[in-house]
């Protein structure tokens, strides 16, 4: 870290940290699948820096684009600049099915220790506490990819023991008729590719197990301790092997967020002082 020009504290906010943790784990030339809002800004921010050859699929339909500016959602019309195809859905989706697609990025209302993800209902499905904004994309995109990042609010009721209800399947699954609780390479068979690989959060970075499935903490985000963050877990959380903390942004990465990607701060906000 001593390398690299990081900013002070002072100088980014969460959304900065959330944004270049989640860019940086995109790797150079791969298929990207990505949503409205922070994760679009992630995505062309590591266009923009450490993978300048990354295709980018925008969901309703625009492929490989390269906009200028930061759309506002996925169906803005800026998303077809520079694209090898701007179609809709179906083409967006076909290609995430035949398995182009190595990367999503989503988002969950509540994620259990194997990375099952609710974005569905809370409580009972058919009687629900509250009902959430449903699927969307969320399960085909997380069971097309080869891997499939998750960006979450921290929360003690969101970091649940078991979900409500599970959108998004994560490693371990129950299998039907039997109803037993089955890793994800069984129940998927030939089409299985991959599955949940991280999930950042508001206050660290979580990593799955590869045999187990099981998450883990890899980082803590600069301010808070690893006993923090299990205390903020309804589940025994493995702290056993955190790396550190999260790198925090460099003056860099906050110059293309804030001065070229979203000088209008639709999506992320300048530090004021």
């Amino acid at each position: 870290m001593s390398t690299k020009n990081y900013a002070a504290p002072g100088d980014y906010n969460l959304a900065d940290l959330l944004c270049c943790a989640a860019a940086r784990e995109v790797r150079d030339h791969e298929v990207v699948f990505a949503g409205t809002g922070l994760p679009m800004v992630a995505i062309m921010l590591a266009q923009q820096t450490h993978a300048p050859n990354l295709k980018l699929i925008f969901e309703a339909g625009t492929l490989d684009g390269r906009p200028p500016q930061l759309p506002t959602s996925v169906g803005d019309a800026r998303c077809e600049v520079g694209a090898s195809r701007a179609s809709g859905l179906h083409d967006a989706f076909s290609i995430a099915q035949r398995g182009y697609v190595d990367l999503g990025f989503l988002g969950g209302a509540e994620v259990d220790q194997y990375g099952n993800v609710n974005t569905t209902a809370i409580g009972d499905y058919l009687s629900p506490e509250l009902r959430l904004t449903g699927s969307g994309g969320n399960p085909d995109i997380n069971s097309f990819a080869s891997r499939t990042i998750f960006i979450m609010v921290h929360e003690k009721r969101r970091f649940t023991e078991n979900v409500s209800y599970i959108t998004s399947p994560g490693w371990r699954v129950k299998k039907w008729p039997q109803g037993d609780w089955v890793h994800r390479r069984e129940l998927y068979g030939a089409a299985y590719r991959g599955g949940p690989t991280a999930v950042i959060s508001t206050l660290g970075v979580f990593r799955f197990d590869e045999e187990t499935g099981r998450i883990y903490l890899d980082t803590c985000h600069p301010g808070t301790s690893a006993a923090q963050i299990k205390e903020q877990c309804q589940f025994d959380l493995d702290v056993s092997r955190v790396s550190g903390e999260t790198a925090p942004p460099t003056v860099e990465e906050l110059h293309l967020i804030h001065d070229v990607l979203d000088p209008e701060q639709i999506f992320i906000p300048r530090v004021t002082k």
